[in-house]
């Protein structure tokens, strides 16, 4: 393997090199080799290009914290390689890629096959929450619930030794690059857009996903004109680890049936690594496949500039939960002051180029212990941890406070901080 320049992705191929390339894309927190079991099918008629996340699998850890972002490093990539048009499979963050490859550059892309995908994925307080709890105990709590997350119950007690793969897996990805992964998942939402995905579009799913199930899948269905459902039964999250077989016959026939238009090849590429094997799973059930009828959701409705800014830098910041709270408590009293706030603060103040987030968190915790504005501390302190300060790096904040505000402030301060901190930083069971 080659030496990745951080504007590029860690890859491997496999198969002809006069072949069409279909492209496999990993889920956060996995490899290429979540891929291994279909790949010896797939070479038959196709070039296999891999791709690790930025800090996955070794890759070298240059995070990058968007879908865009991601998809513009995979394309510097393949045009590296020569790689014009190509078929593209993702999962999950990875499905999220090949959707963005549909929407922003439709021109490269043959056929899609999107696998435990969303247009949305959870929500963006979920996705920050995870950051904040790698950035504060590492990625050890994670690591140990990605079974549950992955895997059917019956399929992780049957099969230890691919679950202890998973474990594995997650605990050696760089924490950097596993938050600004988070970050992406949280920033991506393309509901509105999903009537633009031009491509015949295979959604896969698996019957028992709690991560990004059937709903979901039937949300990208019923929105991209040309997509046909296949549901999995027997499978949850990583459906290609746990029914390998069912995925590779969709697969198989998705790609076989569904390539639009010429591809191009021509690329000097390096030899892949061995791949290292998963352990034998059980035998594979049958895939059940149905055909959604279209529709395209209705566009969102236009706010004014720095409203729309301001709003979105505020659930960025605030969370979702509590600023749908402030918004849903407005009324025709308060309603004027919500819509100062989120304009004039958020959107001008807070979006101003010339302080990072962590900076702006920094003077808010200090202007709020001067202040003695207890109530809106323990916010902030959330949205400190969201910004990515270290829970050691508030607690400097708040002694840097006690003495230019007060003990008495900055002791009111550390109890209330204290107990945010305690709250956002204990991973679930």
């Amino acid at each position: 393997m080659s030496e990745t320049p951080p504007n590029t992705l860690q890859y491997r191929f496999d198969g002809p090199e006069d072949a069409p390339v279909l492209i496999l894309g990993p889920s956060l927190g996995t490899t290429w080799h979540m891929w291994d079991r279909q790949v010896p099918e797939l070479v038959k008629q196709w070039r296999v290009f891999r791709f690790d996340l930025p800090g996955h699998g070794g890759a070298p850890a240059h995070p990058a914290g968007s879908v865009a972002e991601l998809t513009a490093r995979l394309l510097v990539t393949l045009d590296a390689l020569g790689v014009q048009r190509f078929g593209y499979a993702g999962c999950a963050l990875g499905g999220a890629v090949g959707i963005e490859l549909a929407l922003r550059h439709p021109e490269r892309l043959a056929s899609l096959a999107l696998v435990a995908a969303s247009p949305r994925f959870g929500t963006a307080d979920e996705f920050r929450q995870r950051g904040v709890i790698v950035r504060t105990n590492g990625l050890d709590p994670i690591a140990r619930t990605a079974p549950d997350r992955w895997f059917t119950g019956g399929f992780a007690a049957a099969q230890p030794a691919i679950t202890e793969w998973a474990v594995q897996m997650v605990r050696t990805t760089d924490p950097g690059c596993y938050i600004a992964a988070c970050e992406a998942l949280a920033g991506f939402d393309v509901r509105p857009e999903l009537g633009r995905v031009g491509v015949p579009t295979l959604v896969l799913v698996g019957a028992d996903d709690r991560v990004t199930g059937p709903a979901e899948a039937r949300t990208l269905v019923a929105g991209i004109p040309d997509a046909r459902l296949a549901v999995v039964p027997g499978a949850s999250h990583l459906v290609p680890v746990e029914q390998p077989a069912a995925v590779t016959d969709l697969l198989v026939h998705h790609f076989s049936s569904a390539w639009q238009q010429s591809f191009d090849t021509g690329q000097n590429v390096l030899p892949g690594a061995p791949a290292v094997p998963v352990p034998a799973a059980p035998p594979q059930a049958a895939p059940i496949a149905e055909i959604a009828p279209a529709a395209v959701p209705a566009q969102a409705a236009g706010q004014p500039d720095r409203y729309g800014t301001g709003l979105k830098v505020r659930r960025e910041v605030l969370g979702d939960a509590h600023v749908d709270r402030a918004l849903a408590e407005a009324d025709e009293f308060s309603g004027d002051f919500q819509e100062f706030v989120t304009r004039y603060a958020w959107g001008e103040i807070w979006d101003r180029p010339g302080l990072d987030r962590r900076t702006r968190s920094c003077i808010t915790l200090t202007a709020l212990v001067a202040g003695g504005h207890q109530e809106e501390l323990a916010a902030h302190t959330r949205a400190a941890l969201r910004n990515g300060l270290t829970p050691h790096e508030i607690a400097e904040v708040l002694l840097q406070a006690a003495v230019y505000c007060g003990v008495p402030a900055a002791n009111r301060a550390f109890r209330v901080a204290r107990e945010v901190i305690r709250e956002e930083t204990t991973p679930s069971e």
